[in-house]
């Protein structure tokens, strides 16, 4: 049997994480949660997660600084990031698609358009459980 795919969310913002957890979960995702830069880093080489959903700015290190020290890893360098902020994605684009990254939402969003990203992002068909039976 397949594992659950694993994300991480990153934002300091304790209560968007909850909700974001609770529904990743019921999703049938694995989800971590950290609530600024250092402990995202720590967190990514500990569990490998499949996608990180970060926050750009954050306490002890923006999104922008976290995804150059997972790039900077062999362990971490091709986690998918999609980043969740407020800033407007003109701001932010150049230095995004120098770092990597190429998954953008704006806060606030619509969470059926977050969960429909991740699906994409993972490769996960829409209604289809993320748990698959091997040889079926």
């Amino acid at each position: 049997m397949e594992e659950r795919k694993k994300i991480l969310i990153v934002d300091d913002d304790e209560e968007l994480v909850r909700v974001l957890s609770v529904n990743l979960m019921a999703e049938g995702y694995e989800v971590y949660a950290a609530f600024d830069g250092m402990s995202a880093v720590m967190r990514a080489h500990q569990e490998h997660p499949d996608l990180i959903i970060l926050d750009v700015r954050m306490p002890a290190g923006s999104g922008l600084n976290v995804v150059e020290k997972l790039r900077s890893s062999t362990k971490t360098f091709n986690i998918p990031v999609l980043f969740l902020s407020a800033l407007p994605w003109d701001e932010l684009k150049e230095k995004a698609a120098q770092a990597g990254v190429i998954h953008y939402l704006a806060k606030p969003f619509d969470l059926d358009v977050l969960l429909g990203m991740v699906r994409n992002i993972l490769g996960v068909e829409e209604g289809k459980p993320s748990l698959k039976v091997l040889g079926a």
